[in-house]
């Protein structure tokens, strides 16, 4: 058996594990000493230029978000602080994977972001547009997005490497079984959900923590393509998305999604039978229901598309008083690796130029010089570029400081716990789906995994198995008929249109019911 090397860090020291970050205990927060990590993401963020390194293909609007809810017992944070308040949105929608001349109708999971103007300054809401995704841990968040990027022999997309990864990540089957299903491919921006996916935290004036999910639920209804409908589209235009969404918002018909969240106290958090900081999983909603907020409409189109949507820059560590982060170990990295990967593509001082810039909150801060220092912030008084200083700069307020967040455990780099279930939660799914969508799942998985090689196929089919044997065998069936050249699966164009959520299951999984 041939030896393998050993992997080790640029500088060339040898690495203890390439697959768990470094943290206090085993839900978390991560340790920022974990060198390597912030290592792969940073240069994770730098492997391609000028374009973002994912979600390069976008489309976005301006709009406005207004409160219809009272949700303070939750939440400090001004935006929420009475109904009928309103608040200015920059939004972008983007595909995944491709670069940025992609087709907007590929099959792929879609960004969702939303920037918040607040008068507290800017709050991003930085998701998907599916509740949960394909790795829990940020360690192997690169190697993910190389799987979905060009093979640097071949230089062309390669299924080979996607399923090898996803096989070797079984807490990936989730993600996978929502993309390979009808949801794989949204109509536009206008007929799909946004999720924050990750949980986060809120805090009550009175100084109490909350966990909570962020749903935006889409007024217009659901819809998809098929394989077959997309291909078909995509040869007549590649930019369909935009096409819908710039006319729809030209022609008065502006796209509406209802923000609804979950909620869980924050000592739930030990009790509950799952890790609700795993990425991978969905909180039931029949335990934390869903609690209407707000509407959010996208109601503008950018006079200069480039100047606002493709100089948008959003990232989760942009928060507000009142909305915080968890010991999600994704979050935890995403707060670093986003700002990181904006401060290389557009500049120092990306958060100065139009699209970024907070509209209501004064800035007042001590970041100077580098490139595009093209602004003046010396608070009137020259002398004041230090803190703490005599000229009155300015200062800290301890008033806006979040309570603190309890953490126990020993610092070590935490693998799958052995009762940690990927499984249920996507078997859930899948018996949600009725005799077409479950054929349709099974077309569109033979497609994508027609060029891997026999033994990447088992792989998969042996985690498909762990979730359902009926799942399994269909998508099994389904490629050997497509490796036959026999056309055994009938392909329809019937797609729902008026479900909620992505996903629907009894009990325990109903959080896939919106």
């Amino acid at each position: 058996m041939q030896t393998k090397p050993t992997l080790t860090t640029s500088a060339g020291a040898p690495v203890p594990s390439n697959e768990h970050s470094l943290t206090a205990g085993k839900r978390g927060p991560v340790l920022m000493q974990d060198y390597q990590l912030l290592e792969k993401l940073a240069h994770q963020n730098r492997e391609r230029i000028p374009e973002r390194t994912v979600h390069a293909k976008g489309w976005g609007a301006q709009g406005v978000f207004t409160v219809t809810h009272d949700i303070s017992q939750y939440t400090c944070a001004k935006l929420f602080s009475e109904v009928g308040k309103q608040t200015e949105v920059l939004s972008r929608w983007s595909t995944v994977a491709g670069e940025a001349g992609a087709a907007d109708a590929e099959r792929d999971v879609r960004g969702f972001s939303l920037k918040f103007y607040t008068e507290e300054g800017n709050w991003d809401m930085v998701g998907n547009n599916t509740p949960v995704f394909f790795v829990r841990d940020a360690y192997k968040f690169p190697d993910f997005i190389h799987t979905q990027k060009r093979h640097p022999r071949t230089n062309m997309r390669s299924p080979e490497a996607m399923f090898d990864f996803w096989a070797a990540q079984p807490e990936s089957v989730h993600q996978v079984t929502i993309l390979m299903s009808d949801r794989g491919i949204p109509k536009n921006p206008m007929r799909m959900n946004g999720y924050g996916s990750h949980t986060f935290s809120m805090w009550n004036a009175k100084g109490e923590r909350f966990w909570v999910k962020f749903h935006f639920i889409t007024q217009q209804g659901h819809a998809f393509y098929t394989n077959e409908e997309a291909e078909a589209l995509i040869g007549k235009t590649r930019e369909s998305y935009q096409e819908d969404l710039y006319n729809a918002i030209e022609n008065g018909h502006f796209p509406r999604w209802t923000l609804k969240i979950q909620v869980m106290p924050e000592a739930d958090a030990l009790t509950v039978p799952y890790n609700p900081f795993d990425l991978t999983k969905v909180w039931p909603h029949g335990d934390y229901p869903l609690i209407e907020v707000g509407v959010l409409e996208m109601n503008r189109n950018p006079d200069n598309y480039f100047q606002m949507i493709e100089n948008a820059a959003f990232s989760p560590s942009n928060v507000v008083p009142g909305i915080s982060f968890s010991p999600d170990k994704m979050l935890q990295a995403r707060v670093f690796s986003y700002a990181d990967a904006h401060r290389y593509r557009l500049g120092t001082h990306y958060e100065a130029l139009p699209a970024n810039a907070p509209k209501a909150a004064k800035l007042n801060h001590y970041h100077k010089d580098g490139a595009m220092r093209f602004f003046t912030n010396d608070f009137g008084n020259a002398d004041a570029y230090y803190e703490p200083n005599q000229y009155g700069g300015p200062v800290a307020d301890a008033r806006v400081q979040e309570p603190p967040m309890t953490i126990d455990g020993d610092m070590d780099r935490y693998g799958n716990d052995q009762l940690v279930d990927d499984y249920t939660q996507p078997r859930a799914l899948y018996e949600l789906f009725d005799a077409g969508e479950k054929e349709r799942l099974y077309a569109n998985y033979a497609q994508a995994m027609g060029p891997c090689s026999p033994g990447v196929k088992e792989r998969w089919f042996a985690v498909l198995e762990k979730v359902h044997p009926d799942y399994a065998a269909g998508v099994r069936k389904a490629c050997a008929a497509l490796d036959s050249d026999v056309n055994a699966v009938p392909i329809t164009s019937e797609t729902p249109t008026d479900a909620e959520d992505v996903n629907t299951a009894p009990d325990t999984v109903e959080a896939h019911a919106e």
